[in-house]
């Protein structure tokens, strides 16, 4: 594995929250990326908590973000 590889992805600080409606200073909760990565795309998911948008569709991009989150939460 590179080293570094982390500053030379283009991570898009805050695009996740912005697309989910969770403001930045707030975590997005586990158990909403678990369902976004269960999700098939095109699929319109529930919000299972309380913060942000309510339900939304999943797309190519959303799944990759919450992948990317979940992988970096474990960091």
């Amino acid at each position: 594995m590179a080293k570094r590889w982390i500053q030379k992805a283009g991570i898009k600080k805050g695009a996740l929250s912005r697309q989910l409606g969770i403001p930045e200073k707030d975590d997005i909760p586990v158990t909403l990326l678990k369902a976004i990565m269960k999700a098939s795309i095109g699929e319109k998911v529930k919000n299972p908590t309380k913060s942000g948008k309510r339900t939304f569709v999943v797309t190519v991009k959303l799944k990759r973000r919450a992948r990317l989150a979940m992988t970096l939460k474990g960091l």
